[in-house]
Order: structure tokens, then C-alpha cells, then sequence
């Protein structure tokens, strides 16, 4: 212990605590680009189209950027708790920590030193505990035993291993998996309906964030379905971590209720007036129309009384 300045043996160096994670600040940065683009090309647009792209634009890219990002933060679940616990194993330290639990359509279970300083060590941990498909859970916790991380780090996660007696491993797994899922079915109809919106046909445009709106609203019930069995108590010393739904679940509410506004808006719109909606959208006359009233100029009496012959006229007229 000497050798180690004053740190437990076998132990290695405490990682630092991750503050963003990557996959949502690329999600991040990949919108504010094309938000970024946007407004370097907004000055040629004229009058109040300048101000109605700009409200449907971001508008459009911030439902869009949150659809993504939920897919990687890391708070659908959160708790929190502070409390005088054990640090590690085989030893008798005890250290006062917030120690937090956040669930995601993957785990995530972070304790903290209150103060982070203490027993010459800094308590700041960050650990990241996957379960959806494709990744081992049991094998990330296999890991954390042999670094030798907290206690309550490995007590927490150990209540979501498949040989836990709580049995919510297999229902946080598959309830994260199809809400990921359906989520990313909201993202192409989010798609869609930016496509439809941008042609003459706004009704179905409206339409289709109805049904974006609808499946931000499947993955929360499929989220939710996590729920239906009772959590066993996460007992920390002398305190009880409870766990809620956190701010990620509530975002995508958010999104799903302003889809459906928007999306009735636009229906409603259409059919009590449609000159209003197709302003707002700055949607013209289609061109197709102004060439259908073309051949009316051509067999116009004007080019008759110039001396045109019938089988002239008649040629006109076919064309």
C-alpha cells in the first residue's frame, strides 16, 4: 500500500468521468451543420418566406436532431441517492457519495465523492454497462470485478445481471431494443413527411408527422413495459436508491405531442384554408397549369386575323 501511495493494491487509476458522450455529440454537430448551411443561404430568400423557412427549417431539424439523440443519452431512467456506504472490497473505508443510477435503452450507473476528494482518492466514476443486442452484460461486469470498481457501483449493476433474483434484465432489454426500434421508424417518417411537405401535397405532408407523432408514442410504451414488474430495493446503506422517468423520456413525449400539433395544424389547415397553408409553405401555382393554358393563346383569334391557315391553326392546336 505504500507502493501505491496510499491507493488500495491491484487497484488501477480512476478513469475520468465522461461528460458528453460521443454518439450524441455527433448527433449533435451532424444537425447544427446542416442548420449552420441553412442560414448561410437564408439571405436570398425575400419577404416573409425568409421568416416562414427559417421557423419550418429548425423546427424540422430539432425534432429531427432529438428523434436521433434519444437514441444514445443514457436518462430514460434516473435516480439518485446520497449516502455513507463501503468504497471497495476488503476494506473497511467508508466514503459519503451521490450515487446515481441512469437507464437508457442501455445502463448506466455513476457514483460520486461528496466531497470527490477523499481517502487520497479521487471518487469519480463514470461506468457504462451495456445490455442491448450485441453486448454482454455479464462480460462488462465480469470486467469491472477484475478493475476492482466500488462497491456500489457492482452491487447496483449486479441487480440487473440474468442471475439476479429482480428477473429485469430481460425486460429492460427487449423493452430498449423495440423502443430503439420504433424510433428509428419515426426517424424515416420524420423524413418522409419533410419530402412531402416541400411538394404541393401538404395534407399527406401533415399526415405523416401524425404518424411520426405515433411512433415517438409506441416507443414510450414499449419503454414503459420495463415497468410492469416491481423493482427489487436498492438498499445503500441505510438509504433506498428509487428510480423515474428522466428527462430523455419526457423529450420524446415532447416531440410525439408537438408532431401531432403540428401534423393536425396542417390537416385542419388544409381543409379550412388552403391559400393560408400553401402561403406559409411558399407554395405556388404549379407550373404545369400555366402550360395547359398556353395552346388557349396559340388558337387566340389575334393569329388568325394574321393570315394563318386552318391546317396552321389546326397544327397549333395539336401542340
Amino acid at each position: 500500500m505504500t507502493l501505491f501511495d496510499g491507493l488500495y493494491p491491484f487497484y488501477p487509476q480512476q478513469r475520468k468521468a465522461a461528460v458528453f458522450d460521443i454518439s450524441t455529440v455527433v448527433v449533435i454537430a451532424v444537425f447544427l451543420t446542416l442548420a449552420f448551411s441553412f442560414l448561410l443561404i437564408i439571405a436570398g430568400i425575400r419577404g416573409r418566406a425568409r421568416l416562414y423557412w427559417t421557423l419550418r427549417v429548425l423546427l424540422s431539424l430539432s425534432v429531427g436532431a432529438m428523434i436521433v439523440a434519444v437514441q444514445f443519452t443514457r436518462d430514460w431512467e434516473t435516480g439518485w441517492v446520497q449516502a455513507n456506504t463501503s468504497y471497495k472490497s476488503f476494506s473497511a473505508a467508508q466514503v459519503n457519495a451521490d450515487i446515481g443510477l441512469h437507464i437508457g435503452l442501455a445502463g448506466l450507473v455513476p457514483p460520486a465523492g461528496n466531497p470527490v476528494k477523499q481517502i487520497n482518492e479521487t471518487i469519480d466514476y463514470n461506468e457504462h454497462f451495456p445490455w442491448n443486442f450485441g453486448a454482454d452484460y455479464e462480460h462488462s461486469y465480469s470486467e469491472g470485478l477484475e478493475k476492482g470498481l466500488p462497491s456500489p457501483i457492482l452491487y447496483v449493476a449486479e441487480k440487473f445481471i440474468r442471475q439476479s433474483p429482480c428477473a429485469v434484465h430481460r425486460q429492460y432489454r427487449i423493452a430498449g431494443h423495440y423502443a430503439s426500434a420504433v424510433l428509428w421508424v419515426a426517424f424515416c417518417t420524420w423524413i418522409i413527411s419533410n419530402i412531402l411537405l416541400s411538394m404541393p401535397v401538404l395534407v399527406y405532408g401533415g399526415y405523416m408527422l401524425l404518424v411520426t407523432g405515433a411512433f415517438t408514442t409506441f416507443s414510450l410504451l414499449s419503454f414503459s413495459t420495463a415497468r410492469s414488474s416491481p423493482m427489487c430495493l436498492i438498499k445503500i446503506g441505510s438509504r433506498t436508491l428509487h428510480v423515474a422517468y428522466g428527462g430523455s423520456f419526457w423529450l420524446v413525449l415532447a416531440i410525439g405531442l408537438l408532431c401531432f400539433l403540428v401534423g393536425t395544424t396542417i390537416v385542419a389547415m388544409h381543409h379550412l384554408n388552403l391559400d393560408l397553408l400553401k402561403t406559409f409553405f411558399d407554395l405556388h401555382e404549379d407550373k404545369a397549369e400555366e402550360y395547359q393554358e398556353m395552346p388557349e393563346v396559340f388558337i387566340n383569334p389575334h393569329f388568325v386575323n394574321k393570315g394563318l391557315f386552318p391546317s396552321q391553326h389546326s397544327e397549333i392546336n395539336s401542340i
